[in-house]
């Protein structure tokens, strides 16, 4: 399980954090996850964090944050501050969305899943492109909230780039690797219009990752390679909000028997049935060490 030690930030701390939502029961391609980053914080005198990434109250249960935090446990991590739960924060993020729309950065969006589906499709339904549309004209939007209709808050690509000008087009992340740090081209563009809030809840994964990720001062992100392609979109994000990005590191996914990438969906790999099966932690480690 070996990655650089990351290099301390300019204040010369380090700060990691494992992010999991309690949607389901954690398997060994989170223990994976969880592992780097509490070693690569232990390993540069830094600070590792847990953060329970709750907002979407359909599918997180307590009963999934309690063996969450059981496993972890079972795996000796040891988290330097007490767990933040993003649903005890959703006002912070409801700010932040605020600050966007005064800022004409985010817009209302009326359409239907049916009629975003119609506008990505070709005429022999082939889906084309990234979602992209445009705010309606006032009195069409108050008529819209006159009626009650649901709507969400999309992020403006059009706007956005108005406001960065040309950085907009030369935005980079930095990517730690085995051997250093590269800088990567983000390409925000490829998510399209994304949704960062709805109207009964106030932000998204993108928004609150990114809000919390500043404002508890992580330096280092490191998480599955399946989530590479979301550091564009972060750190335009980040630059819109006015914060620091963090370096990220996309690690290699862990693969179950069918070699497909585990999912909370598979049972029999997720760190409880593991551990009934008399798994030992050191046992756990051994496994995930030559990945």
């Amino acid at each position: 399980m070996a990655l650089m030690t990351p290099a301390p930030s300019g204040d010369g701390h380090v700060v990691t954090r494992f992010a999991p939502s309690p949607s389901g029961y954690l398997h060994l391609g989170h223990a994976y996850s969880a592992l780097l980053n509490f070693e690569q914080a232990r390993a540069a005198g830094g600070r590792f964090l847990l953060r329970i990434e709750d907002i979407d109250r359909t599918r997180c249960r307590p009963e999934f944050e309690a063996a969450m935090l059981e496993d972890l446990a079972w795996l000796g991590l040891v988290w330097d501050q007490p767990p933040l739960r993003q649903s005890d924060r959703l006002p912070i993020y409801e700010r932040y969305l605020a600050d966007l729309e005064a800022c004409g950065l985010v817009y209302r969006c009326f359409k239907t899943r049916r009629d975003i589906a119609d506008a990505m499709a070709a005429p022999h339904g082939a889906p084309v492109g990234a979602f992209r549309s445009a705010p309606l004209d006032p009195e069409a939007e108050q008529a819209a909230l006159a009626a009650g209709r649901p709507f969400a808050w999309r992020l403006s690509l059009t706007a956005a780039r108005a406001t960065l000008g040309l950085a907009f087009d030369r935005l980079t992340f930095v990517e730690a690797t085995a051997t250093g740090t590269i800088a990567r081209p983000a390409d925000p563009a490829r998510f399209g219009d994304v949704v960062l809030g709805r109207k009964e809840i106030g932000t998204s994964y993108h928004l609150a990752s990114v809000v919390d990720d500043a404002l508890q001062g992580v330096t280092h992100v490191t998480r599955g390679q399946d989530l590479r392609d979301a550091a564009g979109l972060h750190v335009l994000l980040s630059g819109l909000l006015g914060f620091a990005p963090p370096v990220y590191h996309h690690h290699t996914l862990i693969l179950g028997p069918d070699g497909r990438r585990l999912a909370k969906r598979d049972r029999a790999e997720t760190l409880r049935a593991l551990r009934a099966a008399g798994v030992t932690p050191a046992d756990a480690r051994a496994r995930l060490a030559d990945v």
